[in-house]
């Protein structure tokens, strides 16, 4: 099931963009495995595996990359993988014998992909960190936050799944359909910075045009426009306004009640002030529940926010089933859709430790060697 079906990964197993790269194709069908440490490495936190998504739909081993057997096991294994996935430092993968020239030279038509926050070079290559900074440098983060207040930042979204894991993922494929027209493989070296730097094109352009001001909440998109902002109400819940057009803020307008010719000009950055302030007045004085429905299928792009344990029960969660609920674990449906070739329905996330034998043989290790890994200690026991 899905277009990615027949397609082996082979995902260095890391913490955040890494597996949700390896979620992402698993999602579209294909076979993915998850290669972990022997003794789990500390990832800040504790999370009982059921509900690690990133991992759903994997096969998994446990296995000892210091040993020279547990590294052999690995590079047999990237033999039979069309792509890979990395995440670590730079030069890692090198000093455990697994870095591209070895692997590439035992399957010359791998796609061997890498994803670093800083790059595989440069004076930063080397330097630890996390999305908050990768997009502090690279000039979003700086965009993102209420006016006269610091930067927030968005989630983990933009710098490690955006920036990271989607475009590492779009890089593999391509890169793949290249493969199979020149039968050679070749390394994808997808760094964080510069997926941001690239997501930042629009406003760069606008920057640079004279339309794009450097305070935080004093643009159009960044919630300066009061035509594009939340608004709280009644019940201390908020609505999403987004009636950038013309057109679709005269509706906005007209099913708030509120007639357009008393408003102040909502195209003079200097009236925002004071029709946002009546604008949440007006919000302000029916619940979130009572908006959604005077706004509901209507062009004036005001819908409500729901937080996470909202969303899934939501009306659009539940027509278009946006998630599922697999053995009683809430999690999105597999995305994009696709008409002929649509992906099975994610199964769960196993246990590396108890599911190493099984994933190894599917992967075609033998019997008897997958015995004597356990029995040398370099894969689990059972």
């Amino acid at each position: 099931m899905g277009p990615l079906k027949g397609v082996r990964v082979l995902e260095m197993s890391n913490i955040g963009p890494g597996p949700f790269c390896g979620m992402l194709l698993s999602d579209l069908g294909a076979d993915v495995l998850r290669v972990d440490r022997l003794v789990p490495g500390d990832l800040g936190f504790a999370i009982d595996p059921r509900f690690d998504l990133l991992h759903r739909g994997k096969q998994a081993i446990a296995i000892d990359l210091k040993h020279p057997d547990g590294v052999a096991t690995v590079r047999g294994l990237a033999r039979q993988a069309d792509l890979l996935i990395e995440g670590y430092r730079p030069g890692v993968m090198e000093k455990l014998g697994l870095g591209p020239d070895p692997l590439l030279s035992d399957n010359p038509r791998l796609v061997y992909g890498r994803m670093t926050g800083w790059g595989q070079q440069g004076s930063y290559a080397a330097m630890a960190g996390h999305d908050i900074n990768y997009i502090g440098v690279a000039g979003a983060l700086a965009g993102i936050g209420p006016k006269d207040g610091d930067p927030v930042p968005p989630l983990n979204l933009v710098g490690d799944f955006a920036g990271g894991s989607l475009y590492l993922a779009m890089g593999l494929l391509a890169a793949l359909l290249e493969t199979r027209r020149s039968g050679r493989g070749q390394v994808v070296d997808a760094a964080m910075v510069d997926g941001i730097s690239s997501m930042m094109a629009m406003h760069l352009g606008f920057r640079q045009a004279g339309i794009w001001n450097l305070e935080r909440g004093s643009n159009a998109v960044d919630g300066g426009a009061p035509y594009y902002a939340c608004y709280r109400t009644k019940d201390g819940k908020y609505m999403a306004a987004g009636a950038v057009e013309l057109r679709f803020y005269r509706i906005m307008i007209d099913r708030l009640g509120l007639d357009l010719t008393d408003l102040p000009d909502r195209d003079n950055p200097a009236c925002w002030d004071e029709l946002r302030a009546i604008l949440q007045e007006r919000f302000a004085s029916r619940t979130r529940g009572e908006w959604t429905e005077i706004f509901d299928g209507s062009d004036a792009c005001v819908t409500p926010v729901y937080d996470l344990d909202e969303a899934p029960d939501s009306p659009l969660a539940q027509e278009r089933g946006l998630f599922l609920k697999p053995g009683g674990i809430t999690m999105p449906a597999p995305a994009p859709r696709f008409g002929r070739t649509p992906p099975a329905e994610p199964e769960g996330t196993v246990d590396p430790a108890s599911a190493t034998h099984i994933s190894l043989a599917d992967w075609g290790i033998g019997p008897a060697e997958i015995s004597r890994l356990a029995a040398d200690g370099i894969i689990p026991p059972s």
